[in-house]
C-alpha cells in the first residue's frame, strides 16, 4: 500500500485516529512504526509515499480497527494499480 496524494495521506491518518487500538506498519527489514506516536507517525508516511511503501503491512491491535482500515487499505491498493 504505497500513498500516492496528500488526500491519500489525510485520509488514512484519519482513519488511523479512529481507531481505539494500537496500529502498525511493519517493514520487511523487522523495523515497527506505531501509527499513534506522532514521532512514529511521520516516519511512517514518509515510507509509505517512498518506493518500499508497497513492502510495508498494516497491523491493528483490535479487530474493529481492522475493519475500519481494511475498505481504506484496499481503495489505496486498487487505486495504485
Amino acid at each position: 500500500m504505497r500513498l500516492r496524494s496528500e488526500a491519500d495521506v489525510q485520509e488514512f491518518l484519519d482513519a488511523v485516529s479512529q481507531c481505539g487500538g494500537d496500529v502498525y506498519l511493519k517493514s520487511p527489514e523487522g523495523d515497527i512504526f506505531n501509527l499513534k506516536s506522532s514521532m512514529s507517525r511521520y516516519i511512517a508516511i514518509g515510507r509509505l509515499i517512498e518506493e518500499q511503501g508497497d513492502t510495508l503491512e498494516l497491523f491493528a491491535d483490535r479487530k474493529e480497527d481492522q475493519a475500519r482500515l481494511m475498505p481504506l487499505v484496499e481503495d489505496l491498493m486498487k487505486n495504485g494499480d
